[in-house]
């Protein structure tokens, strides 16, 4: 089942944020999941999730993850990741800077069944805050 988990982030990872197919994202977390730690604005559950990933796709369109590590254990999985993209629609309140970003982080997505029930990601959102201008 661990290694299951682990192949299940992966696919998620690729098909609906480096390809796009935000309508998957049902496929792989239940409809009452929970986002620990949300980004400002984010609404609730499995619908909120999908905002949330259609507004990152369209500042960044070209975003790519990366899966740099996983480690597994009872029904939880880690992922430490790398992702890449050109900033082309506002994202935050910052209009398109037509910058390139690396975001590295890590998240931990919590599993009942075959779905991923919460998640927690941690990203390094002061670089890439950094990397659009905003800040010094």
């Amino acid at each position: 089942m661990l290694e299951q988990n682990k192949a299940t982030v992966k696919k998620f990872l690729h098909q609906v944020l480096s390809v796009g197919d935000i309508d998957a994202t049902g496929d792989y977390f239940h409809i009452d999941m929970v986002e620990e730690v949300p980004l400002p604005g984010q609404g609730p559950g499995l619908a909120g999730l999908k905002e949330t990933l259609a507004m990152l796709r369209q500042a960044f369109p070209d975003m790519h993850w990366d899966v740099e590590e996983q480690m597994a254990e009872d029904n939880r999985v880690l992922t430490r990741f790398v992702w890449h993209g050109t900033h082309q629609g506002a994202f935050l309140g910052i209009p398109p800077t037509q910058r390139s970003v690396s975001v590295s982080g890590m998240v931990i997505d919590r599993f009942e069944g075959a779905k991923i029930k919460s998640t927690r990601i941690l990203m390094d959102t002061l670089g890439l805050m950094q990397q659009l201008g905003a800040l010094p």
